[in-house]
């Protein structure tokens, strides 16, 4: 839902549902769905109704709360069983966005932690999910905000590269990369915005692009392959990208195509910066070889709308992520400030909170 000054909410609670909005269904057509059961939530989810990592977090945790509502049985003891089933069917739902397990993982803790009736843990889910969207939302402001300081100097109105959608939609309201941007744009230090279509489902081109013309930021939308292009003729000053995994070294999971770019702003000298929460820091996993890399439908490939674009009789590979090695980013841009990836792992204690 937008606001009367045009900010986009992806995830909204409201009158005991949670109202969605459609993001397969933008930019032609501004729809809200409402959802009231755990299992819709999760189909919602997997068919990327919400998306972005930071939302996917903020909408799982509202799915456990839906579920827990829903069992009845006035035993702890048997509703933290069958909440537990509830969480691995969320857990199911996108195996690479790190935010959906520490979501869940959250909202899991509250419920063993809680002292008291089922119906008041049941409460003090909510409470948690409705913390966990608050917290993203001030999470995105504070990034935006040390993003604007790493930035370059020079030029005074920077033209910033990103890829996919890491904004308002992806989060709970402000964005990680396109929070940055959306910074920068405040502080006129932002020229315009060069947004990747983003093959194959077009979140730059429909989602990034829409909500950059909601806010009034100039944008210009050019295919996956024109980067390294437009890198050669100098109207590229810094590319920021969003996560939706990181792994102790550094090494950041993004939509597929991020790890190309990242190596051509490295030969053409520009500062390729990752932007995201501490909650997308996934300490456990050493390097990115060990991030589970989802795979998705060939459809999203042979098919755009209803229109085919391949002939029959070929086969397809479509990895809807790709990691981007540590050495190749300049900075990952977190809540707690710019951090050199090769220092991740010393910020490990902040987020063991």
């Amino acid at each position: 839902m937008t606001s009367s000054s045009n900010h986009i909410y992806p995830v909204i609670w409201q009158e005991n549902k949670v109202l969605l909005i459609d993001q397969t269904r933008l930019p032609e057509e501004y729809s809200v769905v409402e959802i009231a059961l755990v299992e819709d939530m999760a189909q919602a989810i997997k068919t990327m109704i919400v998306r972005g990592a930071p939302a996917i977090g903020v909408a799982a945790a509202y799915g456990m709360y839906l579920g827990a509502r829903e069992i009845e049985t006035d035993n702890v003891e048997q509703f933290l069983n069958q909440l537990e089933k509830i969480a691995q069917l969320l857990r199911q739902t996108r195996p690479t966005a790190v935010n959906l397990f520490w979501a869940i993982a959250r909202m899991l803790k509250t419920a063993y932690e809680s002292i008291g009736t089922v119906a008041e843990i049941k409460s003090t889910l909510l409470d948690t999910a409705q913390e966990i969207q608050l917290e993203d939302l001030q999470t995105c402001q504070e990034i935006g905000d040390r993003g604007l300081a790493v930035l370059p100097t020079e030029p005074q109105r920077l033209s910033i590269l990103t890829h996919c959608n890491a904004g308002s939609l992806a989060t709970a309201g402000y964005g990680t990369a396109l929070g940055v941007i959306r910074s920068a744009w405040r502080e006129q230090r932002l020229a315009r915005v060069y947004a990747d279509e983003t093959r194959p489902r077009l979140q730059g081109a429909k989602l990034t692009a829409w909500e950059c013309v909601q806010e009034g930021i100039p944008v210009t939308v050019i295919t996956d392959s024109m980067a390294a292009h437009c890198m050669q003729k100098g109207m590229i000053d810094a590319v920021v990208v969003g996560a939706d995994r990181i792994a102790a070294n550094g090494d950041a999971a993004n939509k597929i195509g991020t790890y190309s770019l990242a190596i051509v702003a490295q030969a053409h000298n520009i500062p390729f910066f990752v932007a995201a929460p501490f909650s997308t820091i996934d300490f456990e996993l050493a390097d990115g070889s060990q991030i589970a890399i989802e795979e998705r439908d060939a459809q999203e490939i042979y098919q755009i709308g209803t229109t085919k674009i391949c002939p029959s009789g070929v086969d397809f590979y479509n990895p809807a992520f790709d990691v981007t090695p540590a050495n190749l980013i300049k900075a990952i841009i977190t809540e707690k400030g710019a951090i050199q990836p090769s220092e991740l792992i010393n910020y490990r204690a902040v987020i063991a909170k």
